[in-house]
């Protein structure tokens, strides 16, 4: 079967397009008109740069005009394998031609392989699937609810955190300590305690004043929030108090999970086990999935009818889950995102040091920020103008998270076309 080593392979080539995206309306190599509105009939929820993406390979992309890019982004750590990586291609393209979706009515033989493999990686129970990032998020705030019922509390309260990111459902967003995201969208869900991170005695304090609390939520190291970690003691405090009043440790890896800092999920590093942690975005190396991966404490909670999706746990996310992590462990990619982030990270502040406005250069592995001292969305066009696509979060820092198949010279390539624009940049601001 499809999803079995050793399956039917497809012989086509892996860069042949299916007959159905030869038409005129799918014509990738066409150059698109940026001077005119490309999009008329898709809403404006984004700004968009003045660029259309066509192609990818390894970590390059390619627009409408065959200019090339160092993908420094990785579709905001999603792209894990990289692009058109050559075995993901393969198993897809035979997915596709088995099954890509029935229903949840059924047995999904994927759903239990790779929850299996989550489950042997994490040290945890078992798993949820879902879509996203956004929809992972929005479950453990729902097993936090449900647990705090299960206790006899009607009003369950969740601590979350100052700069932190969610998602942008109404939950969510809730939960998300960003007050631009949240205007325009009250009333907000009520039932969150907010503290700063890194400050232990600010939860004990929340706790102690708010009986009703059943979780603490937050992520290992905040990624829209400016590349924020949290300290290893700190997790390792927090995980401490939470089996001491028996609440949920939950903690959201959407972002720094699935190999992106050098162990399989950024919490690691200070040894703990969460009771949740919510999965997405580099799990499925650009396919919508979603996972939420429970300890014994939270396991239970969900019984049928308590939480449900429709495209969730397809046969197609799912190859993708399993065929990502097979392709990380064969290819060392664990290892060599903590290397080359070493490298990486390590050039970065040897170009940068001493450059006045250069508040800070952090992370770990593969997901970096560096921290200016002033707003610096400007250098998004400017990047691109470079060849470089990267991203700007929490106004004033630049935040890199290439796909996991970075190697040292491309990331020498980052460092070579970045760092003239920031000093450039805060040259300016000097003058």
């Amino acid at each position: 079967m499809a999803l079995q080593a050793g399956g039917r392979r497809l012989e086509s080539p892996i860069r042949e397009l299916p007959s159905c995206l030869e038409a005129p309306l799918f014509e990738p190599t066409r150059p698109v008109n940026m001077s005119s509105p490309v999009e008329p009939h898709v809403m404006k929820t984004y700004g968009r740069l003045p660029v259309a993406l066509v192609r990818g390979q390894g970590c390059r992309v390619w627009d409408s005009e065959g200019r090339e890019y160092l993908d420094g982004l990785g579709g905001i750590a999603v792209n894990t394998l990289g692009h058109a990586h050559p075995k993901f291609v393969k198993a897809l393209q035979e997915q596709v031609e088995t099954l890509i979706h029935c229903s949840n009515y059924y047995h999904i033989p994927g759903q239990e392989l790779l929850a299996a493999r989550l489950v042997e990686l994490s040290g945890l129970t078992n798993a949820f699937f879902c879509n996203s990032g956004l929809e992972a998020n929005e479950a453990a705030l729902k097993l936090a609810r449900k647990y705090g019922h299960d206790k006899g509390i009607d009003r369950p309260e969740i601590i979350v955190f100052e700069k932190a990111f969610h998602g942008r459902s109404i939950a969510t967003l809730s939960a998300t300590g960003n007050p631009k995201v949240q205007v325009g969208f009250e009333p907000l869900v009520p039932g969150f305690v907010r503290v700063a991170l890194n400050d232990i005695e600010a939860i004990r304090a929340a706790v102690a004043s708010n009986p009703n609390v059943v979780a603490v939520f937050f992520e290992t190291i905040q990624g829209e929030g400016g590349i924020n970690a949290a300290r290893w003691d700190y997790l390792r405090a927090v995980r401490a108090l939470c089996d001491e009043r028996d609440l949920l440790l939950m903690l959201d890896e959407v972002q720094c999970g699935i190999g992106r800092t050098g162990k399989w999920f950024a919490h690691q590093w200070a040894d703990i086990k969460p009771d949740v942690m919510p999965l997405a975005k580099g799990l499925g190396s650009g396919v919508p999935i979603g996972a939420v991966v429970c300890g014994p404490k939270a396991a239970t909670i969900f019984q049928p009818g308590n939480h449900g999706t429709t495209f969730g746990g397809n046969p197609l996310s799912m190859r993708a889950g399993l065929e990502t992590l097979r392709i990380m462990e064969e290819e060392g990619l664990l290892q060599n995102a903590a290397e080359v982030g070493e490298h990486l990270m390590a050039s970065l502040r040897r170009e940068l040091e001493g450059v006045v406005g250069v508040k800070d250069v952090r992370g770990q592995g593969l997901m970096i920020g560096i921290e200016l001292s002033r707003p610096c969305g400007i250098l998004l066009n400017r990047a691109l103008d470079a060849g470089l696509l990267m991203s700007v979060t929490a106004d004033s820092v630049i935040r890199l998270v290439p796909p996991l198949t970075l190697t040292r010279a491309e990331a020498d390539e980052i460092v070579d076309r970045l760092c003239p624009l920031i000093r450039t940049f805060l040259a300016e601001g000097q003058a």
